[in-house]
């Protein structure tokens, strides 16, 4: 051995062109078996779930008693694929979304067992057929870390009423359950992410009801039930595209209107009209949804609205009017302040300031997220005078009078610091987790950022020049009326168009989904009263001042 190892060496001597080719091809050959073995391993991608994929036909509709509306939506964005369930994902990161489910109805399932968890409640154990599923929205597998809450989680950011699992892995959403309720004892397989919870059966669904906000429980897959509204004076100018449609149905108008690319759907019996928000049809004043209640003569658990009252819903074609955006094109030498405490929605916002105007907003700081998310003036320099306003956090005196007027930006403290809480520890749309919030985190938190609330509201109302109060609730409750006097605070003419637009688009990149929520209120009495206490002091020198005060529904009595 040795020698032939010696003659081996003497002859690349004599050949070293031929030795450095020999190392190359070994590595080579290394490289390959590695990149091979890192292919062929079940994760598929290093560093994300390993979520497989099942499209099985178009959404269904989820009827919600009389006095609401059902609704359903095909998922138009992706054409069909076909191929076995454990067929991987294309490298998208995050869960691969599908449709799942055929048309046909089954029984309806009765609850048997109702627990709370908080977030969502259990109500029971119930047939999955792969011909006809129990629910019918979209769909997806995680055969290693499907946990009871993600899959709850993920069906109520897109607002389904329901979450079921199957087999352990598989997650499910619908509206409505169409199939019958068996014993609980066939839902026994445990979940793959978390042994503890139990996630359905073979061809058995552990499904919940989602608790969601009033505003989430609305969305029905991709399509959002505005209201029912009375039919506008001028239809043809109002909404400009419509017609007669056979055995009508939600998801029949939907369609048409989508495919015609607007962002409104209106349903009026067996006709359907398209078109967008304008003064003509502003969805200011809906209407008592009873007076919409006329069965579609396509799906007998729809209404269809009457010649009278319209049904209105929002498909997924974005509202393209409000969407341009620029710098300012001549250099202000006025500063505008967007102040707030972190945590009090100021990035929200700035999205819809820049959507109401067309101007970018600048910030005092940078953030490479927000950047790539479309905040252009994130990048320049706050002084720059190219922005309609600049983002700050800032509550010094000194910092405060280098801005020529503000935007003050005010927040219920209690949901305030959660919020930055949940920002610092899971960035802008994440959750801090349990064990930040038991431990010694977040009453450290709490000493250290509640004094703050009080303290910039107070700065900037003392030191501040021309300041502009807004409260946070306020926006929220009246979004067109409140963001078109700060629109006109900063000296622009407002286009109420526009501001329409707006107000389909306005929940921007960074809202967090409305399920989750702790299981108990994480302020201490000894809490509640230091902040009570800030409240009652900001609110005195709003009073003094002679603008808003703080609302009514967190001001202490």
């Amino acid at each position: 051995m040795a020698r032939a190892l010696l003659k081996i060496q003497r002859y690349f001597r004599r050949k070293p062109v031929r030795f450095f080719s020999f190392i190359l091809l070994y590595l080579t050959a290394g490289s390959l078996v590695f990149l091979h073995s890192g292919f062929s391993g079940d994760s598929g991608q290093a560093g994300r779930d390993p979520l497989t994929l099942a499209e099985n036909g178009p959404f269904s509709s989820e009827s919600r008693g009389l006095g609401l509306i059902g609704r359903v939506f095909k998922d138009t964005r992706r054409a069909a694929r076909f191929g076995p369930p454990w067929m991987k994902g294309n490298g998208q990161d995050g869960p691969a979304w599908v449709s799942a489910g055929g048309r046909s109805r089954g029984a309806k399932g009765k609850n048997t067992k109702e627990t709370e968890d908080g977030r969502a409640k259990y109500i029971g154990c119930y047939v999955d057929d792969t011909q006809k599923r129990a629910l019918r929205g979209v769909s997806f597998f995680d055969y290693k870390k499907m946990t009871v809450f993600r899959c709850q989680d993920n069906c109520a950011e897109r607002g389904y009423m329901y979450a079921g699992l199957e087999f352990g892995a598989e997650c499910y959403c619908g509206h409505k359950i169409q199939a019958a309720n068996v014993s609980e004892s066939e839902c026994n397989m445990e979940c793959k992410g978390e042994k503890s919870n139990l996630c359905g059966g073979a061809n058995r669904l552990s499904i919940y009801r989602l608790e969601l906000s009033q505003e989430s429980a609305r969305r029905y897959g991709s399509a959002i039930f505005k209201g029912c509204f009375r039919r506008p004076d001028n239809v043809t100018l109002a909404l400009p595209a419509g017609a007669v449609i056979q055995n009508m149905s939600v998801d029949k108008c939907v369609d048409m209107c989508t495919e015609k690319e607007f962002s409104l759907a209106a349903l009026a019996g067996d006709k359907c009209h398209c078109g967008f928000p304008t003064t003509l049809f502003t969805l200011h004043e809906p209407e008592e949804e009873e007076l919409c209640i006329h069965r579609c003569a396509g799906e007998d658990f729809e209404s269809c609205g009457n010649d009278e009252y319209f049904v209105v819903y929002q498909t997924q074609v974005q509202d393209n009017r409000c969407m341009d955006r620029r710098f300012l094109p001549t250099r202000s030498k006025q500063l505008t302040a967007l102040a707030s405490f972190p945590g009090a929605g100021n990035t929200w916002a700035r999205h819809l300031i820049e959507l109401a105007t067309g101007y970018y907003t600048g910030s005092y700081y940078f953030d490479g997220s927000l950047y790539n998310k479309g905040f252009k003036g994130e990048r320049d320099h706050w002084r720059s005078g190219r922005t309609i306003c600049i983002k700050t956090h800032e509550s010094g005196r000194k910092e405060i009078e280098s801005f020529d007027s503000s935007i003050v930006i005010i927040r219920n403290p209690y949901k305030a610091l959660m919020a930055e809480f949940n920002r610092k520890y899971g960035g802008h749309i994440g959750f801090a987790s349990q064990a930040h919030w038991k431990g010694k985190e977040w009453p450290e938190f709490v000493k250290n950022y509640a004094p703050w609330w009080a303290s910039h509201t107070l700065d900037w109302l003392k030191y501040g020049k021309n300041v502009h109060v807004v409260h946070f609730e306020d926006l929220k409750q009246d979004l067109f009326l409140k963001l078109k006097s700060m629109v006109l605070f900063l000296g622009l003419e407002v286009s109420e168009d526009r501001l329409l637009c707006v107000v389909g688009q306005k929940d921007g990149n960074f809202k967090r989904s409305g399920l989750r929520k702790l299981e108990y209120d994480p302020y201490t009495p000894e809490m509640r009263a230091t902040i009570d206490d800030l409240i009652r002091t900001v609110d005195a020198t709003l009073k003094q001042r002679k603008v808003t005060r703080v609302p009514e529904d967190y001001r202490p009595r």
